[in-house]
């Protein structure tokens, strides 16, 4: 992680993004509740710890990082979309639209609002994304960096 992704984070925690990371950990937790939701949990895991730094990381669709199709990417990926937008992904998204709202207000804000509609949108389809380094996501060979 550079200095600047580094500081981005730091600021990005001070402006709101521990709190979008705390509902992404609560859709975790209700999700782990019951045994249908573990998958789900553990993707909100993983974009919880996303929303604590996504300065220097980003979403990618799996199948196209990959270069091939999982469970997650395919059929199964869609319903499972379909089922969390449901359950969980609108009021996420809507906590992230309207946090991204609030910053965008100022000047300084713009790039933390940026980070917070990249989030809503993840918010809405997170089935079949990873989480992988800015720098890696350009470098997409058949399953190989």
């Amino acid at each position: 992680m550079s200095l600047l992704s580094l500081l981005l984070n730091v600021l990005w925690l001070f402006t709101g993004g521990i709190w979008m990371a705390v509902g992404w950990l609560l859709a975790a937790v209700l999700m782990a509740l019951s045994i249908v939701g573990l998958p789900w949990a553990r993707s909100a895991l993983t974009i919880a710890h996303y929303t604590l730094l996504p300065f220097g990381q980003t979403a990618v669709r799996r199948d196209e990082f990959r270069g091939r199709e999982d469970m997650g990417t395919g059929a199964l990926g869609f319903i499972g979309n379909i089922v969390w937008f449901v359950l969980a992904g609108w009021w996420l998204a809507l906590g992230h639209l309207i946090s991204a709202v609030g910053l965008a207000i100022t000047i300084i804000g713009l790039p933390f609002a940026w980070a917070h509609l990249k989030l809503a949108l993840l918010a809405l389809w997170p089935v079949g994304t990873e989480i992988v380094p800015s720098d890696d996501a350009g470098r997409r060979v058949a399953g190989r960096l």
